[in-house]
């Protein structure tokens, strides 16, 4: 669905919240303050923006930073039983959405015969990320793992979004979810040590085996080969990791595949904090792309061929605590990195594994992804960082009052 969806749908929130406030429930949580921190910042960087009509109209696609947590100001605090409910209805949905997904994919191969849809972006279908996808699936599967008491469609469903995000291909996520998958049987299933390690090891086989069988294993060859040997083949030169980071010029048969080209970006970013003074304000919302094109052009990387396809020099840094600096300075970098490690400190701090998986997976994805700078990541990352956070504290158990006689 297109993002105006996403957008009614936070505005009818919002207004619920507005209508059914109270007074006495309204009270400020600390950690919720981050957002709108980074909300104000962005607008007060419009002062000094170098396109304030882009920085203005990235301003509107962030608004979720402002009032998604002023409308959890304005009601109760929730409590773990609500928020299990509130996860439990997400995850059953995005069964449901992953299910439209294999099934459309399935109309698809029996016209075209191609497998490629079942796998990445083509199973995401068209204006849904691939990458963006898993995440959402993710938080799902993370739901049903923690249950204690599965029943049957439980397990079915936590192997299902399984599959799925090794269909979705994202090397990230992937890696992530299966290390962490690896940490609640170890340390949160409660299940006796020796059924736990087999547990785990049964799963780490099953992971490679998907692995292997999937276009995840082409993928990963994919990254690693030109990355650290170059090579050259059909006129195409493949960029390694050092000439990505140290060559001057580039050409416009030279290919970046998606870790030399995050290390081009780290290096083009290091090269605007030494040419300009930037470290306090960045370049304004949105306008740090308008420098990317600029550095694309001086190093001469492939901007294009004119015809639609789209050059280097077009893409954002693909990083959300690089993007926040360069944007917003290093006030907006400090904003992101304060609420990503708070974030995983309450999570920790409740013993809540779907609170710290959560956690774990934004931290890890800010460093592939301006997740924060495009509509459904701003919306879904505000969202969740306000439910997980905004939990009431456990009450301490009540202390059973001893008769001194029966002591006795």
């Amino acid at each position: 669905m297109g993002n105006i969806y996403n957008s009614i749908s936070a505005i009818f929130f919002v207004l619920l919240c507005i209508l059914s406030a109270r007074r006495q429930e309204f009270s400020v949580r600390p950690a919720l303050l981050l957002p709108i921190m980074l909300f104000l910042l962005m607008a007060l960087s419009l002062a000094w923006s170098l396109d304030i009509n882009s920085s203005l109209r990235a301003l509107g696609k962030e608004a979720s930073l402002l009032f998604i947590p002023v409308a959890f100001f304005l009601n109760r605090r929730l409590n773990r039983k609500c928020t299990d409910d509130i996860l439990k209805n997400y995850s059953i949905a995005m069964c449901v959405f992953a299910l439209y997904c294999v099934c459309r994919a399935i109309v698809r191969y029996s016209s075209s015969h191609n497998p490629d849809v079942f796998f990445y972006h083509e199973l995401s279908g068209p204006g849904l990320n691939a990458i963006y996808c898993s995440v959402l699936i993710s938080l799902a599967l993370f739901e049903f793992l923690s249950k204690k008491h599965k029943t049957f469609w439980g397990y079915a469903a936590m192997i299902f979004l399984l599959v799925m995000v090794f269909l979705l291909s994202s090397k990230n996520i992937i890696v992530i979810d299966v290390l962490l998958i690896i940490v609640y049987y170890l340390f949160f299933s409660g299940l006796p040590k020796k059924t736990a390690i087999i547990t785990t090891i049964v799963f780490c086989i099953m992971a490679l085996g998907l692995g292997y069988y999937s276009k995840i294993h082409e993928r990963i060859l994919h990254e690693m080969q030109p990355a650290i040997v170059p090579t050259t083949s059909t006129g195409i030169h493949n960029v390694t990791i050092g000439e990505a980071w140290h060559n001057d010029k580039f050409a416009s048969n030279h290919y970046f595949n998606g870790t030399a080209f995050r290390v081009y970006q780290i290096r083009i970013f290091t090269e605007m904090l030494q040419e300009e003074p930037i470290l306090f304000t960045g370049y304004g919302l949105n306008t740090s792309i308008i420098k990317i094109d600029e550095k694309g052009r001086e190093h001469n990387i492939y901007i294009g061929d004119g015809k639609g396809g789209q050059g280097y020099n077009k893409f954002n840094f693909h990083n959300q605590y690089i993007e926040a600096f360069a944007d917003l300075g290093i006030f907006g970098f400090l904003i992101v990195v304060a609420a990503v490690v708070i974030n995983l400190r309450n999570g920790i701090k409740l013993k809540y594994f779907v609170h710290i998986a959560f956690a774990i997976l934004m931290i890890s994805l800010f460093l592939t992804e301006s997740f924060l700078w495009r509509q459904r990541g701003v919306v879904f990352f505000t969202l969740f960082y306000c439910v997980f956070n905004n939990l009431q504290p456990a009450c301490p158990p009540k202390k059973v009052q001893q008769d001194p006689v029966n002591a006795l």
